[in-house]
């Protein structure tokens, strides 16, 4: 039987940029496709939402193998965010997932400024999608992706277009691989972010010592996993104080008292990511923990949390 969360008396319900969550977790990007294959391990509908792997407009090949490789306490990878396309999304996943009950965080690819809104207009013509993930900050495609991240002007264009193709919450999702977070927060948010997500991948690499050569084909590739956890906090935190807007906190979070020390960071929701890979439980391992830590400590609102870091 799928694992679901057990009943609480602590509010558990956080409101994400326009986004009402039944509760603050949901899954990042790419680690749990869009549900559908953990549906057999945990109940996909008790999740806050459902964050959907990168869609582009037409299928995508991604990178060439390898495309993973383990590091300590963490992993690497270099997909390419391989997918089968929008229409497929369409056709197949959600309304698999509105079926189920489950609220949909679509991330939205492209690569470039036209595919991110073409992606949008096709899934805003639905009324399969409780809100759009836009996501200028994966290192491991040539175009789009880190091409836009790091830049505030490119930010301000990509996000002021899908701004404009859509009314529904749309989060942007940083990328950590800049000297200042907060100005690439900034500019998103002048560009009508409703919320941001951070932190995506540490670019990184893995060198096969015996053979002399990388371990990933393409060199390098983005590291995620609990090594990345305390570089995610301090994101969080900076940016928690440098704009008005809810932020989704994910990097290395793999229990309860992780997610929570994200919250007292600034976040007011969390995705799990690489845990999932390790635990097909771990999404609703971490929201038990966070019901734990309430319950422990006399918290009736999960939303006493968010940015309650005393320094």
């Amino acid at each position: 039987m799928p694992v679901a969360p057990r009943k609480t008396s602590v509010n558990l319900a956080v409101n994400l940029g326009g986004l009402d969550m039944k509760n603050p977790v949901t899954t990042a990007s790419g680690t749990f496709a869009a549900g559908r294959e953990y549906s057999d391990f945990v109940d996909v509908s008790a999740l806050g939402a459902v964050t959907t792997k990168g869609v582009s407009l037409n299928g995508w090949e991604g990178n060439a193998s390898p495309r993973i490789a383990e590091t300590p306490s963490g992993m690497l990878n270099s997909i390419g965010l391989q997918n089968p396309g929008v229409s497929h999304l369409i056709e197949h996943e959600l309304p698999w997932l509105r079926e189920v009950g489950a609220r949909a965080i679509v991330n939205v690819s492209g690569h470039s400024f036209d595919e991110y809104v073409q992606v949008i207009e096709a899934l805003d013509d639905t009324e399969l999608v409780d809100a759009y993930e836009i996501n200028i900050s994966c290192p491991n495609v040539d175009a789009g992706g880190m091409t836009i991240g790091p830049d505030p002007a490119s930010v301000e264009t990509v996000v002021g277009l899908c701004r404009r193709a859509t009314n529904k919450p749309m989060i942007v999702k940083l990328t950590p691989n800049v000297t200042d977070v907060t100005e690439i927060a900034r500019a998103a948010v002048s560009a009508g972010a409703d919320a941001l997500s951070l932190i995506n991948t540490l670019l990184g690499m893995a060198i096969d010592a015996r053979r002399r050569r990388p371990q990933l084909a393409r060199v390098v590739g983005g590291l995620s996993g609990p090594a990345v956890k305390p570089v995610a906090l301090r994101m969080v935190w900076e940016v928690h104080n440098a704009v008005d807007v809810p932020l989704l906190g994910m990097g290395g979070i793999s229990s309860g008292t992780d997610a929570v020390e994200f919250m007292l960071a600034g976040a007011t929701a969390v995705a799990v990511g690489t845990a999932n890979f390790v635990n097909p439980t771990a999404t609703v391992d971490v929201l038990e923990g966070i019901i734990d830590y309430c319950e422990e400590t006399g918290v009736q609102d999960v939303n006493e949390l968010i940015g309650a870091l005393q320094c």
